[in-house]
């Protein structure tokens, strides 16, 4: 059935998302293509690599891990981004972005679903992102959350689209 008929709008009814659908898929990809920014993990001098046992749980605890290895959507990453060396890449001040939002009359909110998650790791680094639990090793191939650099890494690739 479509909602059209019934005067609903859906989002396939906007012009520039039917002109450029290739930027408004209905699924998104596996990996994120390469782009131009890539995100790094560079370490102080001397960092030695990170080794952790996991953790012992109880039973609902590791029930619990599991579900949460599922969705991979956090990792704590305190240990790593205290070896990392800062990114300084300027983020812009929220009051400067509603200064240059001032005397505009239409706005658009583009929410990028699971934004860190289009940029890909330098594949050297990835190895950096490595943890284990009781259910096996893994790492990320994508920027996740909780890293250091992530909120720099993003502004980056967001102005490079500018």
């Amino acid at each position: 059935m479509d909602t059209r008929d019934k005067g609903k709008a859906t989002v396939d009814d906007v012009p520039v998302v039917r002109e450029y659908p290739d930027v408004f898929p209905d699924d998104l990809p596996g990996i994120p293509p390469e782009r131009q920014v890539e995100f790094r993990v560079d370490l102080v001098p001397g960092a030695a690599p990170i080794a952790k046992a996991p953790y012992q749980l109880a039973p609902p605890e590791m029930q619990e891990l599991s579900t949460q290895l599922q969705e991979l959507l956090d990792k704590d990453y305190r240990e790593l981004n205290k070896v990392m060396v800062k990114n300084r890449y300027p983020l812009p001040r929220i009051d400067d972005l509603f200064d240059q939002l001032q005397g505009e009359s239409w706005f658009s909110k583009i929410d990028l679903r699971s934004g860190y998650h289009h940029m890909r790791f330098k594949d050297d680094d990835v190895q950096k992102t490595t943890f284990r639990t009781r259910y096996g090793h893994y790492e990320f191939v994508v920027m996740p959350f909780g890293l250091t650099n992530a909120p720099a890494a993003f502004m980056d690739h967001m102005n490079l689209l500018d």
